[in-house]
């Protein structure tokens, strides 16, 4: 991703509707197994701008890594802590050494099953019982504009990632899309940016200013935390997944 982007993501990511409405979802996964004030050793992978380290911080110690110089930076800028420059397929960690383990938007970037490396990665560093959450792009034929400014290889499907998962030797708990109720209005943006190319916007969507629909946005994204993480939805822009290293 260019150092534009990640310059975009830190002006708004504590404000932006998506990052709080998938706050409130990512909360709602972790707490159905853990509650706040648990003592968890939690590796972010691909932390981005450092964000979402702040609230991990509920729920335990949190080790972040990153490959780019630039999202560093910013980490630095937010005064995080416990920051390792790596790739996320080639973890700098012992064997064991995480309860739960995150990635956000990161696996892919890795092209076919390149993204099997990250997952295997996640698997070994988890110690025996611990989770990893993953968010990832869903429905692959709304690949657009947005993909190609944060560089976004492939988008995912609910029964892909979840054999996936097997394959790295986790158990999936709950593979599920979110970011459904607004699914209609990104298939209009998505087909007008297809008919009409040169009235779309240059970078990432985080560069389109929503303004007074930016509360109204969060509201609709927010509410579908409970099922998520309880029931799980049909189709979505994202999806979402929970699963579990074996104990055995």
């Amino acid at each position: 991703m260019n150092a534009e982007e990640y310059a975009v993501m830190y002006r708004v990511e504590d404000s932006h509707w998506w990052y709080l409405g998938m706050e409130t979802i990512t909360r709602q996964v972790i707490e159905r197994y853990y509650p706040r004030g648990s003592k968890l050793r939690i590796l972010d992978a691909g932390c981005g701008t450092g964000a979402v380290m702040g609230y991990l911080a509920d729920y335990g110690t949190v080790t972040a890594l990153d490959y780019s110089d630039e999202a560093l930076r910013f980490c630095r800028e937010r005064q995080r802590e416990r920051l390792a420059q790596a790739s996320v397929a080639s973890l700098p960690c012992s064997d064991a050494a995480f309860d739960l383990v995150t990635s956000f938007d990161v696996i892919c970037v890795f092209g076919g099953e390149d993204d099997m490396l990250p997952l295997r990665e996640f698997a070994r560093v988890l110690s025996p019982g611990g989770r990893v959450i993953l968010r990832l792009p869903g429905t692959s034929w709304l690949h657009g504009q947005h993909d190609e400014a944060v560089d976004i290889r492939q988008r995912y499907t609910v029964g892909k990632l979840g054999a996936k998962l097997r394959t790295a030797g986790l158990e999936p708990e709950r593979v599920t899309y979110a970011n459904t109720f607004l699914f209609p209005l990104a298939v209009v943006k998505r087909l007008s940016e297809r008919i009409l190319p040169t009235h779309a916007q240059r970078g990432s969507d985080l560069t389109l200013g929503m303004g007074p629909f930016n509360g109204l946005l969060r509201f609709v994204l927010t509410a579908e935390a409970p099922f998520v993480a309880r029931y799980g939805l049909p189709f979505g822009l994202t999806v979402v997944a929970l699963a579990r290293k074996p104990v055995a």
